[in-house]
This record gives structure tokens, sequence and C-alpha cells, in this order.
């Protein structure tokens, strides 16, 4: 046997041995060869964009399309054009609606808790609802039977900003008692009317959560009952003269008269005038009087 054999030979009974123990040892000491676990990456699918249609049966009218009013998140605007199919329903539902007039049409806006309300509205779906009763409006509707209302659909999901048919339409028998509820409405707006507190140099109006009702019960008077006026009457205080007065008054309810204009109560439902100083509610020697009688008051004639 030559020497490089044996070496080789040496070498491999080296090896085999070696790994022999290895195995052995690292058995009885428990150790063991450690791999790494294989990890699959986690897929965070993102939820499907809510789709809303136009949808109406009942009361021997029906008509159905996916196109429906579309609104960006946190706006009560309807985004236009409006489709082809669209129109064509709504131009049924007034043709549906001008030979029927016992039918009343319920739009309901959705919002989700997430968007911010910057209207004058309870709520942002209400405020939706009040846009499209505007559009019909627009298109032939009476006012008087179209009914709006808001409702919390926080399982309604945007698409690249857009919630897509955020409003649903039911076609119903006009209510039995409406006569009476409009009553009822009149002397609840009247006994308790709308108030602002605000300079003319402020270039916005902030409503706590009642007086926001109270526009939308205006403004739902004002489209129920055809001859229905809002009386939009600006107060000051007494300092100054009493001309300056009375064109300071009318400032205030002009101004009060555009943000209701803003927010879908058209213009020649508003009637805007002035007291001036001439009818104060608290005592103008103190600053707190004077503040009660910077005053703008809304209710219905």
């Amino acid at each position: 046997m030559t020497r490089t054999i044996k070496y080789l030979l040496l070498m491999l009974i080296t090896i085999v041995v070696g790994t022999y123990f290895f195995i052995t040892c690292c058995s009885e000491c428990g150790a063991a060869v450690v791999t790494e676990p294989t990890t699959e990456k986690e897929i965070i699918k993102e939820p499907s964009a809510t789709s809303y249609p136009f949808a109406i049966d009942g009361n021997g009218f029906a008509y159905n399309t996916n196109d429906n009013y579309n609104f960006n998140v946190s706006s009560h605007n309807f985004l236009t054009p409006l489709s082809a199919d669209l129109t064509k329903g709504i131009t049924g539902l007034q043709g549906h609606l001008a030979e029927n007039e016992n039918n009343v049409i319920n739009v309901t806006g959705y919002y989700t808790s997430q968007e911010e309300n910057n209207t004058a509205f309870p709520n942002l779906g209400l405020a939706r609802a009040n846009s499209i009763k505007n559009d019909l409006a627009s298109k032939g509707f009476s006012t008087a039977q179209i009914n709006t209302q808001g409702k919390l659909m926080d399982e309604m999901i945007a698409k690249e900003g857009t919630y897509w048919g955020a409003a649903s339409f039911g076609l119903v028998e006009k209510s039995a008692t409406a006569e009476d509820d409009l009553k009822a409405l009149y002397e609840k707006i009247n006994a308790d009317p709308l108030i602002l507190y605000f300079n003319t140099a402020e270039a916005s109006i902030h409503l706590d959560a009642m007086q926001r009702q109270k526009v939308a019960d205006i403004s739902r008077y004002l489209d129920k009952v055809s001859d229905a006026k809002a009386s939009v009457v600006g107060h000051t205080d007494s300092q100054g003269r009493a001309s300056t007065n009375m064109r300071l008054g009318q400032d205030r309810a002009e101004f009060a008269k555009n943000y209701l204009m803003q927010n879908g109560i058209a213009a020649d439902k508003i009637i805007a005038t002035s007291k001036g100083q001439t009818q104060p509610i608290a005592d103008n020697a103190t600053e707190e009087g004077r503040v009660k009688n910077r005053r703008t008051v809304i209710t219905l004639k």
C-alpha cells in the first residue's frame, strides 16, 4: 500500500469518526440543528368600495340602475354630471309623482362617523339628501312630495375619496297626518326660533346641534308649504346712531340669509329685514345685555 493511499484512508477514517461523535454528542446533550422557520409575508387586503344603486320598486313605479348620486368624502355636494341611466330614472319618477299627488319620495342620504360635517344640517347625510332634493326640484319635482333624512352608514367605503351611491330612495303613500304634522312644526319653530349671535365681520357661522336641527326644521317646512317664507330679522344694541344700527341690523340679516342659501334654502323663500336697536330683549346698559341684543332671529311667516 503506497503512502498516498494510507494518507487518504486516514483522512476518511478521521472524517467518519468525527461525524459519529458529533452526532452522538449532540443527541445526548439535547442540542439540535436550528433551522430558521420560513415566514410568509402577510397580505393585507383593502376592503372593497361599496356602491349603492338607484333602485325603486313600489306604488306603481319600478326602476333600477347601478348609477346613483355620488359624493366626495365630507362633502354634501353631489358629483356631476349625472349618468344617462340615472337621469332616465329620475325623469320617469318625476312623471309618476306628477300623476300621483298622494305619493311621496323618501330620500335618505348616507354618511359615516369619520366624515366632517361643515353644513348647517344635523348630519352630513341629511345635507346630502337636501342637495338631492334641490336637484330634483330643479327638474320639476314638487318639494312637497319629497321627504329627506340622514342615515349613519359606517359600512360605507369610499374609493379614491368618493362614495358611490351615498343615498337611497323609497316611494310611499303620503302620511295621513301630514297636515297636522306641519302645523305642529310651524308652532314649534316660532315658539323657539333660531337665534344667531355674531358680528358682521365674521366670515362664518358656527351652529350647535340644537341650532342645526332648527335649520333642518325650517328647511322642511319651507319645502312642504309653497307660500311659506322664512323671516330673518337683524337686531342691534343701542350703541351708536339709530340710522347706523338699522343698516347694521340689515347687514346681519343679509349675512344670515346668505348662510341659509348656501345650505340649500331658496333665496325667494327668505325675507331679510332689520329692526335695528328698536326691539331690545336685555338691558343695553350692560355688556352682557348688549351681547344679547346683537342678534338675528329666524322664524316663519
